[in-house]
Formats: structure tokens, sequence, C-alpha cells
């Protein structure tokens, strides 16, 4: 039996594309580092900005995280005043989240440097060529049936 080699690491896409994702997001880290969130709290309080009163079993299919994870930063988020926690009007045992007022003021604040964190990444690319990597991205997690959050 012929002994086969295995193909490189670097022939790998995946490999690839892990190795960008994993500096997109460090860049990212470092710039949310001064506002005292992470990465994940972005996300979190991203889709919040947009789904005010949401279960927290609806916030974590969008973030793409299981409840309990997600149960673990909201309470952090709630206690850096980012995060409100309201018991639900007709099921006593469900909750409803909510941004605060200093959560819905430091929305836009992260998305401005989530912008240029992107523009900084990505400026080697036109603007068809990163609408089509968007499209061709979003292509391969629907055929992947990804389950975090829209890929509208």
């Amino acid at each position: 039996m012929k002994d086969e080699r295995p193909s490189r690491l670097e022939d790998h896409l995946g490999y690839w594309l892990r190795c960008l994702s994993n500096l997109v997001s460090d860049s990212f880290a470092g710039r949310l580092e001064d506002r005292g969130v992470s990465v994940p709290q972005w996300v979190a309080l991203r889709c919040l900005f947009d789904m005010e009163g949401a279960p927290l079993g609806d916030l974590a299919r969008e973030v793409g995280v299981d409840n309990g994870a997600l149960s673990r930063m909201v309470e952090r988020l709630v206690q850096k005043g980012l995060v409100s926690r309201e018991a639900h009007p007709s099921d006593r045992r469900a909750v409803r989240l909510g941004l605060t007022d200093a959560g819905r003021k430091l929305v836009p604040v992260l998305a401005r440097e989530a912008d240029r964190n992107d523009a900084e990444f990505f400026c080697v690319i036109d603007a068809d060529e990163r609408a089509r990597l968007l499209a061709t991205v979003k292509a391969l997690l629907e055929k992947n049936d990804w389950r975090g959050g829209a890929l509208e």
C-alpha cells in the first residue's frame, strides 16, 4: 500500500478563511476593548438593537449560541448597565431582553468601529469584489445550513 502524503494545511480554503476571520476579529476586539465589550457581546448588543423585548431563546438563535452561553453573556451585559431584563407579561418564567439607554447609545458607536475595521481589512478589494465575496460567503453558509443570524 502506497503511503499517501496528506494535503498541506495551506491547501485548504477553510484554513485561510479562519486566518482572515481571526485577524479581523482580533483587530475588532482591540477596538472594543476600550469600551469594555467583547466581540460576542457586541453581536448580542447589535442584535438586541433590532430585537427589542426579545426572549432569550430568540436572541440565542440570532446570535448563534446556546441559551446557557447567552444567559451568562446577558448577565455580564446587565452588570455593565447595557442590557435590561423584564418579566414577560403573560409568562412569569419568560424574560424579555432589551437595551438600556446606555446600551442603545453605545451600539451606533460600536457599529462605526465595526465599519472602520471592515474598511481597513477589505480595502484591497473594490466594492464589486466585496459584494461578490459577501454573496459567496452567504451562499456557502446557506448551503451548509448556517444556524446563526439572518443572511438577508
